[in-house]
């Protein structure tokens, strides 16, 4: 025996806003009876009834082919057939699942169907940002939660579908989306982890560092942005949920919650926030290509418009100077982050909205045109490697292999990150500062490194965001290049 939530029958909705209010109707009644029944348990109260509450699903039955706009990249499945995925945080999602409804009831002339799906929400999925029971239950009664709540299923949260290996069976219903609603919940509590911020400060254009000081400069940056009255962001936000309003904004309910954490998370990261939600999302990954793999498989759920990548790496050519900028136009992935998810044989193309963005970006800032502006900005291929100290293998096999691929400069996150928003369809790019050139004798000593990260940090920065006013600026839904997509693509963005 089960205790469930009232059942709440699949309807057809030909209307956007109505699907989603369903939406929200089941998963309010869902998360309500998973909290309901976890606090009576808490309390030391049960029936011995298992508790089980499901995700809402969304169905699309479609007999034709779409006759969709054919500079669309998304919004259409791939052919007859029915076409399913489950959804979560309608709160969260809800501007994301009206896009993806409407495009659908446009493109296909169909009814969206909604209902109750039969996958299991697990309970630590239900709890609220703020909710915290380990220390209130004893490890005994803790075990007996296994019994009576169902725990996230790792099988239900795979990658197959993003990874282009799903493989439905006979009679399942074709994948609507790249991600379960348990892999977005998953993620949404593994960002909460890394960041150390809630996922709904998180904003649709992304910046990624390996250093510190973009974010000592970013902080300033944000700070100073909330004192002016006139600025187009409305808040900064930074670990622990500390929210910080611009001058004339009235505070908003939870703000009071946050508190800057006792040390900070792994990757710490900040939010220049905007009312629609494009605005600057700004990650510390640390250094390594694990790294980078593990806080964009999770940034992936949000689907954001663009991730970039600003950080330092070793310049190739002699021709370089300490300060020059590489614009990634190629990536020799050396890493081996993602060799199980997508084969080196794959490409990952430059995508030319963005790439067009960065040079314009630069170009701005530094105020150089056209034959100046090679000066100090070379395009060409990155490598990326998973070997910090490559440098000190006994044999010339790794600079041979920078040379055979006509790398310019080498990092350790820049593929990974590119690689990852080719495999999640997220547009990337990478713009990096040379901070060393270790084949030519230019290694980083500790003053040198210092006061070339004060002198640099700043630009580089100033580059990034004026970057992602201009991809702001682009046709909504532009950004989400059809390279990104293959012939047998999910509908959802």
């Amino acid at each position: 025996m089960s205790s469930l939530p009232l059942f709440i029958a699949p309807a057809k909705f030909d209307n956007a806003e109505a699907a989603l209010a369903q939406v929200q109707a089941i998963y309010r009644s869902s998360i309500e009876h998973l909290r309901a029944a976890l606090q009576r348990f808490v309390c030391g109260q049960d029936d011995g009834l298992h508790v089980r509450a499901c995700y809402p699903f969304v169905r699309v039955r479609t007999d034709t082919v779409a006759r969709a706009d054919s500079r669309l990249s998304y919004g259409f499945v791939a052919g007859p057939g029915t076409f399913e995925t489950t959804v979560t945080r309608p709160d969260l999602f809800a501007n994301y699942y009206l896009e993806q409804f409407r495009l659908l009831l446009r493109n296909h002339g169909v009814a969206i169907e909604v209902g109750t799906s039969t996958q299991p929400i697990p309970v630590h999925f239900s709890l609220a940002e703020n909710d915290h029971l380990e220390g209130s239950m004893s490890p005994e009664r803790r075990l007996l939660m296994r019994d009576l709540f169902d725990l996230p299923d790792l099988a239900a949260m795979d990658d197959g579908i993003a990874n282009g290996t799903h493989e439905p069976a006979r009679g399942e219903a074709h994948p609507l989306s790249l991600f379960t609603a348990p892999r977005v919940d998953y993620s949404l509590h593994r960002l909460r982890h890394y960041s150390g911020t809630a996922p709904e400060h998180f904003q649709n254009f992304v910046l990624f560092t390996n250093y510190q000081f973009y974010i000592d400069e970013f902080i300033k940056l944000g700070h100073s942005l909330m004192a002016d009255p006139a600025c187009e962001y409305e808040a900064f936000v930074e670990p622990g949920n500390v929210v910080t309003r611009r001058t004339g904004r009235p505070a908003r309910v939870g703000d009071e919650l946050g508190a800057p954490p006792p040390r900070l998370p792994q990757m710490p990261t900040y939010h220049l926030v905007r009312p629609d939600g494009t605005g600057i999302t700004m990650i510390n990954i640390g250094i390594g290509p694990a790294n980078a793999k593990t806080i964009t498989d999770h940034v992936a759920v949000l689907r954001p418009h663009a991730w970039l990548m600003l950080g330092h790496c070793a310049g190739l050519r002699n021709s370089q100077q300490l300060g020059d900028y590489v614009l990634a136009h190629a990536y020799m992935r050396e890493d081996h982050a993602l060799d199980e998810e997508l084969p080196l044989w794959v490409p990952i193309p430059a995508l030319a909205e963005v790439q067009v963005a960065l040079e314009q970006a630069v170009a701005d800032i530094t105020q150089l045109q056209g034959y100046e502006l090679k000066r100090i900005l070379r395009t060409g291929t990155v490598a990326s490697t998973d070997n910090r100290n490559w440098e000190l293998l006994p044999n010339a096999g790794p600079e041979r292999r920078f040379s055979q691929s006509r790398a310019v400069a080498l990092d350790m996150e820049s593929a990974t990150i590119a690689a990852n928003g080719f495999r999640f369809r997220v547009p990337y790019g990478t713009l990096l500062c040379v901070s060393d050139k270790p084949l030519h004798g230019e290694i980083k000593l500790p003053g040198m490194a210092n006061h070339f990260y004060r002198a640099r940090v700043d630009q580089h920065l100033r580059i990034g965001m004026r970057a992602v006013e201009l991809l702001r600026q682009e046709r909504p839904g532009s950004l989400h290049s059809r390279k990104l997509r293959s012939f047998a693509e999910v509908a959802f963005q």
